[in-house]
């Protein structure tokens, strides 16, 4: 069977389990858990031979020999067996539950599993069948999963930028299901990367390092990164099942990229005074943030800037409050063009999340010697937002929207960049002299608002209208959110 008839094959089953009320997020976690002990059935056996840690009576054979009501009191054995397991084992399997009701059906899902050489196929075809059934995911918004898919054309875009180097580590504090790491082992597996043995090996085994909280999720991306060839079958996880911001980074990073999760509150308080009162039980103790903030993606920005070594490198997607939010957020943007150089920020455009009322950026940033001295010198904006109109349906971001981004940023010697249309420099001292150090900056004119005859497409103004709605109510929430209780 060819590439393009097994996914469709893999596809047409989900369809066959959402009738029966099975959403793509529950399809997908039983195709984790299943794949995943077909891949060890298949390492177990000749050529390979390995040690696989699977105890005997939960492996693959166990499963295939039964049907019916035995197959289903079995699968449920198997998957509470396996989550006590140590290991990537254990954190495929954390908490796992059987969500297909129908014993049929799932001996069906097993025969179909079991019919296929699942190892022979190539990396790109495993990982794109599973990378096109986490964007199916992703496009059921009623699961909220859209959250942790960001754009794939962005990350490409960011990764471009960039450039990661080989022999070295990359990070993602909110990792959902792993997008970034596939960018960055896309870019160093390219075929003019040409990786010797000792790359190849840390990029498979060491250059990833994660966190995701929601375990649903990270069982997600261990299971995508494992389809793309990074980790072990038998060695520990690259993510941790855990709150990135509730202690200081224990890893440092070469380079840090991240789509930190939107939304204004958290449900943890922040502080970074001693003798503070405690005002809940669940209150983060960080005396290495600048700021006091129940603002996630402030939060995260300090975060990552303590994550990156001392020439560490950072694309960080972060919303717009971020550039131009008072408080709190004027204090910790000050910090941050003081002690990082912040070079670079890409204004992306609307319609291209999944999460509806989000505009958003890409930040560029270095780290920098705490020296004293103020290292961003300026700040050069590129503006794909003014009179672009993407949705997710008929006018998708693609790569090629990004590349004039790309030329501009000139990855090759960003201090050999030019000024366009779209892109342009703003000198530090001007940028601190805004009102609250505002970085929410446009100057292209919007030409929608001159030439009625000129208005994008109803779907798109439609698109366009939910998501200033979506982005009211949400301001409206966190105004409710702030007032003090009666």
């Amino acid at each position: 069977m060819n590439t393009s008839s097994l996914i469709q094959k893999v596809w047409n089953f989900c369809h066959t389990l959402r009738d029966d009320g099975v959403s793509y997020g529950d399809y997908l976690e039983q195709l984790t858990y299943l794949l995943f002990l077909k891949f060890a059935h298949e390492y177990a056996e000749a050529p390979y031979n390995r040690e696989t840690r699977i105890p005997k009576d939960y492996d693959w054979p166990s499963l295939r020999s039964k049907t019916g009501e035995p197959l289903e009191s079995h699968y449920l054995a198997t998957l509470h067996a396996l989550g006590n397991e140590p290991g990537m084992l254990g954190a495929i399997f954390f908490k796992a539950q059987n969500k297909i009701q129908d014993p049929a059906k799932l001996a069906r899902l097993v025969q179909m599993i079991d019919a296929e050489n699942w190892i022979s196929l190539e990396a790109d075809t495993k990982g794109d069948l599973y990378e096109g059934l986490l964007q199916k995911n992703a496009e059921d918004t009623k699961s909220g999963a859209g959250q942790y898919f960001t754009p794939r054309a962005v990350i490409k875009a960011m990764v471009a930028c960039v450039r990661p180097d080989p022999m070295k580590t990359i990070c993602d504090p909110a990792c959902g299901t792993g997008g970034f790491f596939l960018g960055v082992y896309d870019w160093l597996t390219r075929p003019e990367a040409r990786l010797d043995k000792r790359q190849k090996e840390f990029l498979r085994n060491h250059a990833f390092h994660g966190n995701e909280i929601v375990p649903n999720t990270r069982r997600l991306c261990l299971m995508n990164l494992f389809l793309h060839n990074i980790g072990e079958l038998d060695g520990e996880p690259s993510v941790d099942r855990s709150d990135a911001l509730i202690a200081e980074p224990r890893v440092k990073a070469d380079y840090v990229l991240a789509n930190p999760p939107f939304g204004k509150k958290s449900s943890m308080t922040i502080t970074n005074e001693e003798g503070e009162e405690d005002r809940d039980a669940l209150t983060y103790e960080r005396q290495d943030f600048w700021e006091t903030t129940s603002n996630k993606q402030l939060n995260f920005l300090q975060h990552i800037v303590n994550m990156l070594k001392l020439s560490g490198k950072a694309a960080v997607v972060l919303p717009d409050n971020v550039l131009f939010e008072g408080g709190a957020g004027e204090k910790i943007r000050r910090k941050l063009l003081e002690t990082c150089d912040v070079h670079t920020i890409l204004r992306l455009p609307t319609g291209i999340f999944y999460a509806q009322g989000v505009k958003a950026n890409v930040v560029f940033f270095d780290n920098a010697p705490k020296d004293g001295r103020v290292h961003t010198q300026g700040v050069w904006f590129y503006d794909l937002r003014t009179n672009r109109h993407f949705t997710l349906k008929t006018r998708t971001l693609k790569l090629d929207d990004l590349q004039d981004f790309i030329n501009c940023y000139h990855p090759e010697n960003r201090h050999e960049r030019q000024e366009t249309e779209r892109f342009r420099y703003y000198r530090y001292e001007d940028l601190i002299a805004r009102d609250k150090a505002s970085l929410d900056i446009f100057w292209l004119k919007d030409e929608s608002l001159d030439n009625l005859d000129d208005l994008p497409a109803p779907d798109v103004l439609q698109q366009e209208i939910i998501e200033h709605l979506e982005a009211a109510l949400s301001s409206f929430r966190d105004v409710a959110a702030a007032l003090p209780e009666s």
